[in-house]
């Protein structure tokens, strides 16, 4: 039995992981900042991980198997994070924007991301460079590290309302606005990320892997498949989510590799916009 801490965990997809290494026999702990309880049959430790100090004092001398960090945007949390837990296998999820300075015209692998600087001084830090920069901490440390890269979550009741802007537009005969020349990238339902973690938690692989639903997806054919009529509105900035202007496509041979077989996006995305109506 893997004893394992889970950083986060509390809503969305997080809680899906921390229920599925419940019920795969693990001895789970969730540690967070109390917005939510865990799970029946799960530990849960309250305690801001930004907060150094309250993090030692809510693990006391706890230590673990593995830790799953749902939570980490920063370098800082990341340099948080290696003092004062204490594990023999460190989970981070990451994401799929990353690689958003990565300019190809092919599937991106996981060697196109490579260490960066680090900047534990920043007053802030963008979405991307923050998860490269917390990579890079995790990399340089002691401990066995391996980081999830996600694609864009949909479906499972995803409180971030990209979809949902999409089907509300689009089913009122409204107009989404969209890049000149939109190009796809790489999604994944919320259930499927939720049993890819829970695996990749209890694997023993390091490094980066990609974890994202077969299939390319452009804003084109999400709309296609939200209305049979679709309008759209080309801008120059600021256009809907999910509209890219470059080639944002996961290559998952390594997650294949390793023992995952994903989906494909047709097998799913017509649930999640239809559960995406209902809610």
């Amino acid at each position: 039995m893997k004893k394992v801490l889970v950083l986060g965990g509390s809503r969305y997809f997080g809680r899906g992981v921390v229920e599925r290494l419940r019920d795969a026999g693990a001895d789970v702990t969730v540690l967070n900042r109390g917005s939510a309880p865990a799970p029946g049959g799960v530990a849960h430790l309250i305690a801001d991980r930004d907060d150094e100090a309250g993090l030692k004092s809510s693990l006391g001398s706890r230590s673990f198997d593995v830790v799953l960090d749902q939570v980490c945007y920063t370098p800082v949390q990341a340099e948080i994070a290696r003092r004062v837990l204490h594990t023999e296998r460190y989970v981070m999820t990451s994401t799929i924007e990353v690689y958003d300075q990565v300019r190809a015209e092919t599937p991106m692998t996981e060697s196109l991301v490579s260490l960066v600087p680090v900047d534990l001084g920043a007053p802030s830090y963008d979405y991307g460079e923050g998860k490269r920069q917390a990579e890079t901490v995790f990399v340089a440390g002691d401990t066995p590290f391996a980081s999830v890269r996600v694609a864009h979550v949909l479906g499972g009741g995803d409180f971030t309302g990209r979809l949902r802007h999409y089907v509300e537009r689009l089913d009122a005969g409204h107009a989404v606005d969209i890049h000149a020349e939109p190009r796809p990238s790489t999604f994944i339902h919320a259930r499927e990320i939720a049993d890819f973690l829970s695996w990749a938690t209890l694997a023993d692989f390091t490094g980066p892997v990609n974890a994202g639903s077969h299939g390319e997806l452009s804003v084109l054919e999400l709309a296609a498949a939200i209305s049979a009529k679709p309008r759209f509105r080309v801008v120059e900035r600021d256009a809907s989510p999910f509209s890219f202007d470059r080639y944002a496509v996961l290559d998952t041979s390594r997650a294949n590799g390793l023992g995952f077989s994903f989906s494909s996006t047709t097998d799913w995305l017509g649930e999640a916009i239809e559960d995406t109506r209902k809610a």
